[in-house]
């Protein structure tokens, strides 16, 4: 593809004058320093939006907020990445992204922002990354320094303004550091095919090994592509390639290995419960609950059912609860890879672009199809995972095929790409009918136009295409692209988000998830009932204490001061403040009073952590405070252990109102 997308040749040029030697060195250290300036406004620009307001989302995902809180008052609760300093469970995912909020927490104190700035600042790191990446690919194709940082700039400001990346380096989900680490190890891949380098090739392993640890298969998604463009394009024999390649993925488990041996070396009673397992594995954590159990829907301990999480199908992440998050340039961008590999289909074995065009793409075409066609539980924040994909081939198609403008091979879709965003800009805007309205006739306009432009250089004899036009053209389509996933990120980072799930954008038809509550579970009404869940708790009203989203599933609960007051009175007696069924009504408690708060039955109330059991030996031996009552909306299947502890308490123990919470006391 180096030699194929080589600038061509201008004719009619007057030859240039000689210079004497160094003539030209101040220029071209001038051109150096404004393209340094450029990237670090980009990144400027980055940062003020990811932090701008960040405290207003507060705790954002109680639930792992608790949990950076718990790590930051116990080590061991730290490894693990417990629910509580107590050690009682887990979070249901592997505690990587915990690792640094817990170490953020022990430094700077408990607040909003020690928990959410690593994640602005993991946004900013994600596009510098992506910056780096693209430009390093399109530097040798366009043969043009210039061309080569745009195009990396162009790449940059698509992963900082996709509105689903606004929202999660805004959140403190494991998302944000499994991003990170994709487009690191990317990054790493396109160094070692560039380099020949294997220990580049052994970083990506470790970036994808660490990244594992962070949100379990999901980063294998990437794996595929990566190792093609390897196989592809590594200058280097094939049996080479292929041990490199055995190299880095032994890398990969060894990254991730460690720590899922140490979980299941260390003795059951010597570690705390793995959340979101019903028999205590990590094993059957990665390859159940979040493994194929996300692909099958068949998930012990999951709520929402048959179809509970929306219809799986080719045009899933185009509908209106996926679309504003990451549909933008979607369409577009697979037009402009398939380009570039038409144009590349000559290219030396080693091209750097078509390699790119390989690991990008496939991020893209494998990680959305499996979303497409996945029937267990899918959130719109998870197509963040899409972003560095898209970004990157945006970053590279666009400059590229803008760069060989006068042949309609690469003007045909590149316009067409431009269309297509303005469309798609138009019809995602256009699903909320009070948000900005004159936006979506401006985009469709200026892409339309821009595309004609295009179009015409390529197709009109003697089109006169001046620099004044060529720049206004160019602006018109980058803010035809850019326009709607800017206004929707700004929207995005002027909301407060808080509770499990949460959604980019302004509101649409679908309702929003995390803009202050969950009113709608995949398209279903949880308000009357309609989503097949039981009722849990322990009798007596559930209480102006405030049970979080979906009876306390989703949201934390907020405590009065009467109840926070009860709960840190004689605490030092106990090793659990309280005992509540499920991870999110225990955050809300333990966020409020500093203390470890036993969460029943994990994070759907469905885990057997503790056993009716182990529960009552624990209040025997005066270790549980209190037990607080409140409904809890829990799934079908797994674990009942949790109603069998409610039941017990109610029946054994006298219930007490504290602030309009019930509260049963256990402990003398």
């Amino acid at each position: 593809m180096t030699d194929t997308l080589r600038r061509p040749a201008v004719s009619g040029r007057r030859p240039s004058r000689q210079r004497p030697p160094g003539a030209g060195a101040a220029p071209n250290r001038n051109r150096f320093l404004g393209r340094r300036l450029e990237l670090a406004a980009l990144l400027l620009a980055t940062g003020i939006l990811y932090l701008w307001n960040l405290g207003a989302s507060g705790w954002a995902n109680a639930f792992y907020s608790a949990a950076s809180q718990a790590g930051s008052q116990d080590w061991t609760a730290w490894f693990f990445g417990s629910s509580d300093a107590a050690n009682s469970i887990t979070v249901d995912k592997p505690p990587a992204a915990l690792w640094i909020t817990g170490l953020s927490v022990r430094l700077f104190g408990l607040n909003s922002w020690s928990i959410l700035v690593p994640q602005a600042l993991m946004g900013v790191a994600t596009v510098w990354l992506v910056y780096l990446a693209v430009r390093r690919a399109a530097a040798p194709a366009t043969a043009d320094a210039v061309l080569a940082h745009r195009a990396g700039l162009f790449a940059g400001a698509v992963m900082a303004l996709t509105p689903v990346a606004v929202l999660m380096f805004r959140f403190n989900n494991p998302d944000a550091l499994l991003v990170l680490l994709m487009t690191a190890a990317a990054y790493a891949v396109l160094r070692s095919i560039q380099d020949a380098r294997l220990r580049w090739l052994l970083l990506a392993g470790v970036f994808l090994g660490f990244g594992f640890l962070t949100k379990q298969l999901q980063v294998l998604l990437v794996v595929p592509g990566f190792a093609v463009a390897y196989l592809l394009a590594a200058p280097a024999g094939l049996g080479k390639r292929i041990l490199h390649l055995l190299g880095a993925g032994a890398a990969l488990a060894v990254s991730a290995g460690w720590w899922l041996a140490a979980v299941e070396l260390i003795p059951q009673d010597a570690r705390p419960y793995i959340g979101g397992s019903q028999s205590n594995s990590i094993l059957e954590l990665t390859l159940g609950y979040n493994g194929l159990g996300r692909l099958s829907g068949d998930e012990t301990g999951s709520v929402g059912g048959t179809n509970g999480w929306g219809t799986p199908g080719l045009f899933r992440l185009f509908n209106s609860e996926f679309g504003g998050q990451i549909a933008w340039l979607l369409p577009s961008v697979l037009v402009l890879g398939a380009a570039l590999l038409w144009l590349g289909r000559r290219a030396p074995r080693t091209d750097a672009v078509r390699a790119s065009v390989v690991f990008w793409g496939s991020w893209v075409l494998v990680t959305g199809l499996t979303f497409s066609f996945m029937a267990g539980i899918i959130h719109p924040y998870y197509m963040v995972a899409l972003a560095p994909g898209i970004a990157g081939l945006a970053g590279l198609g666009g400059v590229i095929l803008w760069q060989r403008r006068a042949q309609l091979i690469a003007a045909v879709p590149l316009a067409a790409a431009i269309v297509v965003a303005g469309l798609m800009a138009f019809e995602l805007l256009g699903r909320s009918a009070s948000y900005v309205p004159w936006l979506r006739w401006a985009t469709l306009l200026g892409a339309l136009a821009s595309a004609v432009v295009v179009l015409s250089v390529a197709a009109v004899p003697g089109f006169r295409f001046s620099g004044p036009l060529q720049r206004t053209t160019a602006a018109l389509a980058v803010a035809a692209s850019l326009a709607g996933p800017l206004a929707s990120s700004l929207t995005t980072a002027a909301t407060a988000h808080t509770g499990s799930i949460v959604s980019a954008g302004p509101a649409t038809g679908m309702g929003r998830f995390g803009a202050g509550g969950v009113g709608m579970l995949r398209g279903q009404n949880t308000a009357n009932g309609s989503v097949p869940l039981r009722q849990q708790g322990a009798g007596g009203p559930g209480g102006a204490g405030g049970m979080g989203g979906m009876g306390g599933l989703l949201g934390a609960t907020t405590p009065s001061d009467a109840l926070v007051s009860a709960l840190k009175s004689g605490a030092d007696r106990y090793t659990w403040a309280a005992a509540v069924v499920g991870s999110n009504n225990a955050a809300g408690y333990q966020l409020a009073t500093g203390l470890p708060v036993m969460p029943v039955g994990g994070f759907n109330g469905t885990d057997p952590s503790p056993t009716l059991a182990q529960f009552q030996k624990l209040v025997s031996e005066g270790k549980i405070h209190y037990f607080i009552a409140g409904s809890m909306m829990q799934g079908q299947s797994g674990s009942d252990a949790a109603a069998q502890i409610a039941t017990w308490v109610h029946a054994n123990f006298e219930a007490q109102t504290l602030g309009g919470t019930t509260v049963y006391l256990l402990g003398a």
